[in-house]
């Protein structure tokens, strides 16, 4: 099979068309080939603009963002650009083409004003329309322009622009606004033209947040945009535009939309309208962001789905079930009419159902419901405003609802699919699905938490945890690559600190996302590297590159030794199963341990960035400090040995895998892991922090079989458990549903999260056994590690280079390893008796292979022997105590009762109240650290769970203190019941 190129792209803008850059650097895939060890020796170039044309032979083995060869292009320009490859054995390939087209560089670029309609009145905003007639001069190519305060959809005589919905997205419209370019040429017609826009709050506007903030971008929805036919302006959003109502009554991001089908003009946009304008669109001030013509592909509906059936609930109500949690609308098929009993049609969506009704608790203050007054056309009538995460539909005003009367529209940022994982296992593949599908419809403009209730928001700690799967699964370059600017810029704006929201909205009264919160902070530095690593783009990383500085060495609030300050807020190990449901990051895990084990990966991060980047001085400054860090860690929270003083799943995950341990403390700390694995029958206990590193760990430290085991398990908490309770997307709590079907009673309960979905990575990298061995997959590590009951599995990902392939399968004896490699790259072969360097190709690899004799794993009981969930630690026989007593001195009391035993830790959480209360409770309760007593060492950890030296106490894994009667002696703060779990 002959060598080919598969597409040639501009930047990480696959189409070329509207880019924002003078000099676009140029890539190029290659088709999958048999060919073996093809290695690109050079390159041909031809570039065509303004009748002439270039050529360029270039002598390089890079085809990955090279640089543009020509002068700098100009608003406007056209080129087409031709490569050629040429491999080392002199066979070249055929002519691969591509055609650019640069958008509007320059403010002085744009003739438009941005227009709106008169001012609005208090709450929400009434979308509306605008129009203008204007006539066709010239007959070349036309362009439209176009962006909005708010979102926005064109008509040219009748007929929509382009496909893009929700336009021009989110970004931080303070610093950034997106504006679209549209090849307009085939909607033109001879003579008289009509142009009509219409306008909705969007993000823009709209409330955001809960309680809830609207405005925070300004209080006037506007339209910017100009038509142009080789060049020449025919036609630009100024004062002579009219205003116009429309058909939408109201449309929020969070209620939804309410339309009355009996405004629907459908020639409002052509010569012949007989909708009157209502007056003249007002002009307001010219948009002070910077405009940019964006890399990232738009919002688009990507699919369509049916329902599967209707339900009749028990109070009679119609509820269609599409069998998938999507995120989107419905399209309404038929036309339905007016009664005297029924004058709306209204659609409600959720995700679940509870008590077999539709359950809308999740959802908060959104009402996610869409209105259609009828009496007008309905066929096609359709959201247009807004969107709905839902899998059921509760269908009012229609009483004959049927599967085909309704169409579900799914909706999502438009980015090329790029890696895939199925294998033997029908769960795992289920649980990868629902990861895909959570991806989808979280990745709409930004990437948010969730879809549905009233947040849908881009938090920073999500997408930090979910960058590796994202990357993988789709092409995120340029999409990450958009957010990461305006995480910089929101950045700048809080003084170094990242908000943990981007783009980023207040929060009465204390504006809590500008608090400096490792982890989601730490997105600064970790995503920029993810990203790296996975597309191979060094300008992306130096574009970061202030802004890791900037987080570093003025973000993070450091106490005098150079950790954080304990005077700080921390998340922590967010959405730990033992938290309580409304207190998610009251978990066990000591929440400044977590902070600063990332802050040494952060640190480590910086200074391998500043030696990349050439930064020599700035990297080594951040070497240095990494480690003293890590000197300061073991000093802190690791006993002599290698235990921790917090003994947690995820604290050891995140020691091991940030390099926290010495040499010889190494088997103790993964002796205790494994302990902590099995004694916790296998169940994950990690939050946000643990999550996305606990098999990884597991599976890089010899207990490959533990990691497959927490994998396959199915009770809660669990990856599987939602898995086997029908979940079709990533659930935000391990029991989002609990076993008896009703909804978590916690606050926040969603059933479409991306994060604890990033166990996909240990799925693609170790299951599947691909992953990058250099930065933008030039080489491959494949590595398949079988274990558990998968017996095969097939992992894709279609590079920058090309598609790498590994399909493995075991049967008796003999593991089976097909691999594909594209050309221009190359794999490290690692299997059973194999370490081998392959080039291009396909491969089969056959070696020896025999089931676990250790599997399944055996766990450890609990004292009783019953599931470690439900049990309670020994600190329950306890006396209760009936004086006031510094939290100290009561640990120091315990400690001289126990015999000395130097290796076990028994951990105290005492937790009751809020965080606050924590940050308060330390303050005025702990006078030392350390117990410093004869023997072991003995610690207290940065909060209220305190580790002591244990005797025959087992290590309360749930654990509860019951300690009646302490009380502060700074606040007079009594405790006088039960300490509440985690």
């Amino acid at each position: 099979m002959a060598i080919s190129i598969a597409q040639v792209i501009a930047e990480h803008h696959h189409d070329g068309f509207g880019l924002f850059t003078t000099t676009p650097r140029l890539s190029w895939r290659f088709n999958a080939t048999t060919v073996r060890d093809w290695k690109q020796a050079s390159y041909d170039m031809r570039i065509s603009r303004n009748g002439q044309d270039e050529s360029y032979h270039v002598v390089s083995p890079e085809s990955i963002l090279v640089p543009w060869p020509s002068s700098s292009l100009a608003s406007r320009e056209r080129a087409s650009v031709k490569v050629r490859a040429t491999g080392r054995d002199g066979q070249s390939t055929d002519w691969a083409s591509l055609s650019v087209e640069v958008a509007l560089l320059y403010r002085s670029d744009w003739s438009a004003e941005l227009i709106s309609g008169p001012p609005p009145g208090p709450g929400p905003k009434r979308p509306f329309r605008l129009r203008r007639t204007f006539r066709r001069t010239g007959t070349g190519p036309a362009r439209l322009y176009a962006t909005a305060h708010g979102v926005y959809e064109v008509e040219i005589n009748g007929r929509r622009v382009g496909d893009h919905l929700l336009a021009p997205g989110w970004q931080s419209y303070q610093h950034r606004l997106h504006y679209q370019t549209y090849d307009v040429t085939s909607l033109l017609q001879e003579g008289k033209n009509v142009i009509g826009a219409h306008i909705a709050e969007g993000w823009f506007a709209t409330r955001l947040g809960r309680p809830g903030v609207a405005n925070i971008w300004g209080n006037r929805l506007g339209f910017l945009g100009q038509v142009e036919i080789e060049g020449e302006v025919v036609c630009a959003s100024d004062a002579s535009w009219d205003h116009l109502e429309g058909p939408l009554i109201s449309s929020e991001l969070y209620n939804g939309e309410i339309c009355d089908s009996n405004l629907e003009d459908p020639t409002w946009s052509t010569t012949s309208a007989t909708t009157l304008a209502n007056g003249r669109a007002h002009v307001l001030p010219f948009p002070t962001a910077e405009l940019i013509a964006p890399e990232v592909a738009p919002v688009r509906q990507v699919m369509e789905l049916k329902a599967k059936k209707v339900i009749t609930t028990p109070s009679g109500k119609k509820i269609l079930d599409f069998g998938q949690n999507f995120v989107g609308w419905l399209r309404v098929e038929k036309t339905i009419s007016s009664t005297p009993d029924n004058r709306d049609l209204i659609i409600r969506h959720a995700e679940v159902m509870e008590h077999e009704e539709l359950g809308i608790r999740p959802l908060r203050t959104a009402k996610c419901q869409y209105t259609l007054k009828l009496g007008g056309p309905t066929r096609n009538a359709q959201t247009r405003f807004t969107f709905y995460g839902f899998r059921f539909a509760e269908i009012t005003g229609y009483d004959d609802v049927c599967v085909d009367d309704f169409t579900g529209v799914v909706i999502s940022s438009d980015l090329r699919r790029t890696g895939g994982f199925e294998s033997s296992h029908a769960m795992l593949n289920k649980l990868h699905a629902n990861t895909v599908w959570s991806m989808r419809g979280n990745f709409v403009s930004v990437p948010t938490d969730c879809p549905q209730r009233d947040e849908r928001l881009g938090w920073t700690g999500d997408l930090q945890v979910f960058a590796p799967t994202a990357n993988f699964l789709y092409d995120t370059a340029a999409f990450l690559g958009s957010w990461m600017r305006d995480v910089e810029a929101e950045q700048r704006d809080a003084g170094g600190v990242v908000p943990v929201i981007i783009p980023n909205i207040p929060k009465p009264p204390d504006n809590r996302q500008n608090r400096p919160m490792a982890i989601w902070a730490d997105c600064a530095v970790i995503t920029p590297w993810d990203l790296y690593n996975a597309f191979g783009d060094k300008t992306q990383l130096a574009t970061q590159w202030e802004s890791m500085r900037l987080w570093l060495d003025l973000g993070v609030p450091r106490d005098e030794k150079g950790f954080y300050s304990t005077k700080s807020l921390q998340y922590g190990d967010w959405l730990d199963p033992r938290a309580p449901a409304n207190m998610p990051g009251n978990g066990p895990t000591d929440n400044f341990m977590v902070a600063n084990a990332y802050l040494i990966c952060t640190t480590d991060l910086a200074g391998k960035v500043g030696r990349i980047l050439g930064k020599a001085e700035a990297a080594e400054r951040y070497e240095i400090d990494a480690a003293r860090l890590r000197d300061l860690f073991r000093d802190e929270y690791v006993t002599k040995t290698g235990r921790l003083a917090c003994d947690t799943q995820t604290s050891y995950a995140l020691a091991l895998r940030f390099g926290l341990f010495d040499d010889e403390q190494m088997a103790t700390a993964c002796g205790r892991l494994d302990y902590l694995t099995r004694w916790e029958q296998f169940k994950i206990t990690t939050g946000f922090a643990g999550t996305p590193m606990i098999l990884k760990v597991l599976a890089d430290n010899g207990m490959l079989n533990l990691a497959y085991r927490m994998l396959q398990e199915r009770d809660h908490p669990s990856w599987l458990y939602p898995v086997g309770m029908g979940a079709t997307t990533i659930w935000e709590r391990w029991n989002s549903m609990l076993p008896d079907g009703t909804i978590n009673p916690g606050q926040m309960t969603s059933f479409n999260h991306y994060a604890l979905g990033s166990v996909c990575a240990f799925m693609h990298n170790v299951v599947g056994g691909l992953s990058p061995a250099l930065p933008g997959w030039k080489k491959a590590l494949v590595k398949p590690q079988p274990g558990g009951t998968v017996r095969s599995a097939r992992t894709w990902f279609d590079s920058p280079y090309g598609p790498y392939e590994v399909d493995w399968r075991c049967e008796g004896s003999k593991m089976t390893t097909r691999l594909r490699v594209p050309p221009n790259a190359e794999a490290r072969v690692v299997l059973e008796g194999i370490d081998q360097e392959v080039g291009s190709g396909e491969y089969v690899f056959e070696t020896l292979w025999e089931t676990d004799p250790e599997w399944p794993p055996s766990h450890i009981a609990g004292p009783q022997g019953d599931h470690c969930l439900g049990r309670r630690s020994r600190f329950e026989n306890l006396p209760a105590l009936t004086r006031s007593l510094r939290l100290d001195a009561v640990m120091l009391i315990l400690a001289r009762s126990l015999p000395a035993r130097n290796d076990q830790l028994a951990s105290l959480v005492f937790v009751g109240y809020g965080q606050q209360d924590v940050e308060r409770a330390r303050r005025g309760w702990v006078s030392s650290k350390q117990l410093v007593q004869p023997g072991p060492r003995r610690y207290f950890d940065r909060v209220l769970a305190k580790q002591v030296v244990e005797s025959n106490i087992e290590r309360p894994s749930f654990g509860h203190a019951v300690w009646r009667g302490i009380t502060c002696p700074q606040h007079g703060r009594s405790i006088d019941q039960n300490a509440t779990p985690g």
